[in-house]
């Protein structure tokens, strides 16, 4: 397990403003993930004694068990983004049981995956490490390419092959949103029947969130806004990009536009410009940490290992849950996947990085 010291050797010139940060809003608000998070933050809801059951599973798993907080491998890649776009890298995760093994040789509490991989090898992995079955996606064959998700298959399907949980992505903000969110409600409310537990990809999409040069699909107040909506229809985790700006409510509410609502003490108030702050608004629109905050990894660059050990400190400083890495593990051989899965645990394992 790595130390304290191998951390801030990864996190370089930012160990000092990340380590010692003071949050702008108090941790004392937030409900902190620990080793009795499913009695804590799910046992008081009318989450059934299954669904507690599969959320258990996942906690009390991998190299994190028992600590409250979930380091989760998602390849979805193959659909999103295509197949040999994301695979050319590594052309072994062609394969789904390569994806599979990766999260259980990385210590993973779960796998999040495709139909497609995970029904191809359930029986001989279903029993060995918890499955999250994505079950809706952007196919990016349609020309033009458009934002919107639709369903791969059932929640009973996923439930038939071994799944304790179900993932899925809205795109808050696009065209298809409004029907997106009734598709994935009635979905989570299924899965919920059938005692699986529910991740909700809150990501936002429209181009007029990009305003001049700034991009806004990664800023504080619109992504902690879908978060919101994400806990509404009763996800039990929430998966979100890890915020690098802010204001864009303000940003798209200039000249003759009026976009949503906005109160300027979300910014004055309640963060400021310093990452922990803006994850940490993340976790508040997270019913104050009560649905937990998974921050994504982000695409595979020149600096993985560290970018990878950044967002898990920023997350776990900010009162999230874990990271959800994909791209910077399985687009490398699998022993330096299985490494840089290990770095990004070990931030949650160490004792001395802790919520600001």
């Amino acid at each position: 397990m790595a130390t304290l010291s191998t951390i801030q050797s990864l996190l370089g010139a930012d160990a000092d403003g990340l380590l010692t940060h003071k949050a702008k809003l108090s941790r004392e608000i937030l409900h902190i993930p620990g080793p009795s998070v499913v009695d804590a933050h799910y046992g008081i809801s009318d989450r059934s004694p299954q669904v507690l059951r599969s959320l258990q599973a996942m906690f009390g798993h991998g190299r994190l068990a028992n600590t409250g907080y979930l380091s989760i491998l998602p390849v979805d890649q193959g659909i999103e983004h295509s197949a040999g776009a994301s695979f050319a890298k590594n052309p072994a995760y062609f394969d789904g049981e390569n994806i599979v093994k990766l999260a259980i040789d990385g210590g993973c509490n779960a796998v999040a995956t495709t139909f497609g991989a995970l029904s191809s090898v359930s029986r001989k992995y279903a029993h060995r490490i918890p499955f999250m079955v994505k079950i809706n996606h952007n196919e990016l064959m349609t020309y033009p390419n458009r934002f919107d998700q639709v369903m791969f298959g059932s929640v009973r399907d996923a439930w038939n092959l071994g799944a304790c949980a179900v993932g899925a992505t809205i795109y808050f903000g696009s065209d298809n949103s409004t029907r997106q969110i009734v598709e994935v409600s009635r979905a989570f409310e299924e899965a919920h029947a059938l005692g699986m537990a529910t991740v909700l990809w809150c990501y936002i999409r429209n181009n007029a969130f990009k305003v001049g040069s700034k991009d806004y699909h990664t800023a504080a107040d619109l992504t902690g806004q879908a978060n919101h909506l994400g806990v509404t229809i009763k996800a039990d985790i929430i998966k979100q990009k890890l915020p690098d700006i802010n204001g864009g409510f303000v940003a798209l509410n200039t000249g003759d536009s009026s976009y949503g609502k906005l109160d300027k003490r979300m910014y004055s108030d309640l963060a400021t410009d310093h990452p922990i702050d803006l994850c940490r608004y993340q976790v508040l629109n997270c019913a104050s940490g009560r649905s937990g905050l998974i921050n994504s990894g982000g695409a595979s660059g020149a600096n993985d290992l560290a970018d990878a050990v950044k967002t898990a400190v920023i997350n776990k400083r900010a009162g999230g849950m874990g990271l959800i890495s994909g791209r910077k593990a399985f687009q490398k051989p699998m022993s330096e996947g299985v490494a840089l899965l290990n770095a990004i645990q070990d931030v949650y394992l160490c004792r001395e990085v802790t919520v600001a």
